[in-house]
Parts: C-alpha cells; sequence; structure tokens
C-alpha cells in the first residue's frame, strides 16, 4: 500500500478508482465501499485509492476542539492495508482545500492531480465549500470530467445505519457489544505502561498503567472485560477508565488501567494493546476498600468465565 502526504506536486500516472472521506474506524460501512472499489479497481483495470483527511479538519477550523477519534493514524492505516487498498492520500485540511467549490474539488484535485476515473460514495457524504459537492455534483459533471461515479446505500446492523458517529455514541454509553458489532472487529486501545500510584497492589490487583494517545476516543467510565496484547501473547484482562473513588477521592484526572490475570512480568514502559470485549459496570465509589475487593473479585470471575 502506498501512502502520500504531499499532493502540490503530485499527479498520479495509474488511473484510480477512488472514494474520500475520513473512513474513522474503518468500520462495516467503509469496508462496503472499499470492496466495491476494489471490485470495480479489478474490472476496469484501475488501483484502488482512498482521500483522507489528517488530522481531523474539525482541528484547522477550530485548533480548539478536542475531537477524538475511533482510530489513531497507525490504527487507521493498518485496517486500511488489510482492507486490500493500494493507494492512500493523507491529505492536511488547508485553507486552499477550504475554499475549493465541489466543482473545483472535482477539476483541481480528483481529475488533475489523482487521475480518478471511477468514484465512490456513501450514501450520505459531502465535500467542497459550503458542503457543495455531493452524488448529484459528481453525476452531473461526471461525463464532462471523465469518470464514472456510484454512490452505495449504508450498511445497516439492528436496522440502524452504521456510522462512525453511531459508533462514538456506543462507546460513550459503555454498549461494547453495540460498538464492535458495527466496527466488524474489537475495539483497540494500544499505549505505553507508565508509573502510577501502584494503588492497587496494595489490595491483591496491581494493574498496568495506560497512556492514551491525546486523540483516542475511550469509552465511558467503568469497568470492562478486555483481551490483552503484550508480544503478541493473548491475556485476560479486567481493564478500568476513572478516577478510583474509593482509593483516592481527591483524584480527578482519568486513569486507565488494565488487571492482566496469570500475569507477573515487569512492563514498564512497553506498549501493549487492548481490545474492549465487554463492558462490567459503571464506575463505582464503595464504601471502605472490602466492599471494593468484593467487587474485584465478582469482575475477575466474570472475567475468567467470559467466552474470549
Amino acid at each position: 500500500m502506498k501512502i502520500i502526504r504531499d499532493l502540490t506536486d503530485y499527479h498520479s500516472e495509474t488511473p484510480l478508482a477512488l472514494s474520500l472521506g475520513m473512513f474513522d474506524g474503518v468500520h462495516l460501512g467503509h469496508l462496503s465501499i472499499i470492496n466495491k472499489l476494489n471490485e470495480i479497481a479489478e474490472k476496469e483495470n484501475l488501483e484502488s485509492a482512498i482521500l483522507s483527511f489528517w488530522p481531523h479538519p474539525r482541528k484547522f477550523l477550530n485548533p480548539d476542539d478536542d475531537v477524538k477519534m475511533l482510530n489513531t493514524l497507525e490504527e487507521k492505516l493498518e485496517l486500511l492495508e488489510k482492507s486490500g487498498i493500494r493507494n492512500i492520500f493523507l491529505k492536511t485540511f488547508d485553507e486552499e482545500f477550504r475554499n475549493l467549490t465541489g466543482t473545483e474539488f472535482c477539476e483541481k484535485v480528483l481529475v488533475d492531480k489523482l487521475n480518478v476515473k471511477h468514484i465512490i460514495i456513501g450514501h450520505d457524504h459531502t465535500f467542497g465549500k459550503n458542503k457543495s459537492g455531493n452524488f448529484e455534483l459528481l453525476k452531473s459533471i461526471s461525463d464532462e470530467l471523465g469518470f464514472k461515479v456510484n454512490q452505495l446505500e449504508a450498511v445497516q446492523t439492528n436496522d440502524l445505519n452504521i456510522s462512525s458517529t453511531k459508533i462514538r455514541i456506543a462507546l460513550s454509553e459503555g454498549r461494547i457489544n453495540d460498538a464492535n458489532e458495527m466496527l466488524g472487529y474489537s475495539y483497540p486501545l494500544t499505549g505505553k505502561v507508565i508509573h502510577g500510584k501502584k494503588l492497587g497492589r496494595t489490595i491483591g490487583y496491581p494493574t498496568a498503567n495506560i497512556e492514551v494517545p491525546i486523540n483516542k476516543l475511550l469509552p465511558k467510565k467503568g469497568a470492562y472485560i478486555v483481551e490483552v496484547w503484550i508480544d503478541d501473547q493473548f491475556y485476560k484482562g479486567m481493564l478500568s477508565i476513572g478516577t478510583n473513588p474509593t482509593i483516592d477521592d481527591q483524584n480527578e484526572s482519568l486513569h486507565t488501567e488494565v488487571y492482566i490475570l496469570d500475569f507477573n512480568k515487569e512492563i514498564y514502559d512497553k506498549e501493549i494493546t487492548i481490545k474492549f470485549r465487554d463492558f462490567l459496570h459503571d464506575e463505582i465509589k464503595f464504601d471502605g476498600l472490602e466492599k471494593l475487593i468484593e467487587k474485584l473479585d465478582e469482575d475477575k470471575r466474570l472475567t475468567e468465565e467470559y467466552q474470549f
């Protein structure tokens, strides 16, 4: 898979079948577009391609916007590579792009630079200044500019259209199973293990504190059953997102920490990957450590019994 980040003097010699968008999550809806792209590319002797942005255009429009993403850039590129896409154009959104109308974008970018011969667009996708670009515009100028265009219907699960927004909402409500069903994989989190206050070990549940990537979306505060992957080795785990109110009620900062079952190795500064499998319960402030330990024992039992 080729990754092209600078389009300033770029011109594709190879004709392309292309779709555009953030593709955040690379979920089942995105995969339906990608599968169609790959199918058309093979049939029409083109190469498949995606034009996306990084960081999110909202950061350009409002630098103070604390936008959280389903994927880090590394996760997104890995998922796109697995999908079979041949080319990724990863553009930084800027003032020039902001001011291109839908028609100008098609002419100056898609045709002149990227040599696009077939465009696949999602059911509700818009682009260009004031969202002036859409399927209707593409259809109206396709013959003149020499490309074909297809619009795909939304992919559904449980009678709901799949979208990155719906996945974010599901995660924010702790509905891990719903989020994973729409994604087509278990929601991941990769981060470095850092030093914490080491309070967990004082009650028999030592945890690995995870440094969360700055723009990565976390599910709601609470406890979760998770997969833990360390050096390609799988372990069962129970993860907490919260402020540890029972042990440290003065703490207001959010911590993400995982208790790894049947594990006692030193892993500080090592990157580990978490995959969320199920929601256990909301964050609870217990009336004393004894009640906390009882709940941890119950969570551990549920984690041990969970069918991974």
